[in-house]
């Protein structure tokens, strides 16, 4: 049996740590096992307690990488659309979609964790800290807290109701209701290369 070098080892956790974070959205954390992590990444179990204390450090640890990961998606796409504004309208338009509904593994981990966090009180600083964050990216205070919740929000309640009528509906709903209360409150676009 030959020995995993430390670049192998730590290369094996960070694919263990972003296969964690899409099965926890996609499925929820109470139904994704161990072995079903390791698995997906052709990893044995054994393998797991020498990089984790717990399911629960990895649940925490996917938490914050999924959340960091989406901060970071969101500074590229300010970068990549030039100005603030055309970022945001395309975040909502990718956001409040069928496709972003259907597909919670790759979601948005504000949303993909929301319901496992409320439930172990454990990982709610690891969701709090990565989810003020994200609504900083939207806007300052009050306004991004409330559109990043109307998003959050409104994804979930899409999902809950996918296959009635009333599924795309709220994804209509909340996609008006947040971009008109987000209008006018966004940060000075010369903020965000800088100050993220």
């Amino acid at each position: 049996m030959s020995r995993v070098s430390q670049a192998e080892a730590k290369a094996n956790r960070e694919r263990v740590v972003e296969a964690a974070s899409h099965l926890f959205r996609e499925k929820g954390v109470a139904e994704v096992g161990i072995v079903d992590v390791m698995r997906s990444i052709g990893l044995t179990q054994g393998g797991f307690y020498k990089q984790f204390a717990s399911k629960s450090a990895l649940v925490d640890e996917a938490t914050a990488k999924g959340l960091a990961d989406n901060l970071q998606s969101l500074i590229t796409l300010d970068q990549d659309a030039g100005e603030h504004k055309a970022a945001w309208n395309s975040l909502v338009d990718s956001y409040l979609s069928v496709e972003h509904r259907d597909n919670p593994g790759s979601g948005c981990p504000a949303a993909g964790f929301a319901g496992d966090v409320a439930r172990q009180p454990e990982h709610r600083k690891t969701y709090a800290d990565g989810t003020h964050e994200l609504a900083a990216w939207i806007a300052p205070g009050d306004v991004g807290l409330a559109a990043l919740a109307t998003l959050v929000g409104g994804i979930l309640l899409a999902r809950a109701t996918a296959g009635t009528h009333l599924s795309e509906q709220i994804l209509h709903a909340a996609r008006v209701a947040v971009t008109e209360a987000v209008e006018g409150h966004q940060p000075d676009d010369s903020r965000m290369t800088t100050e993220r």
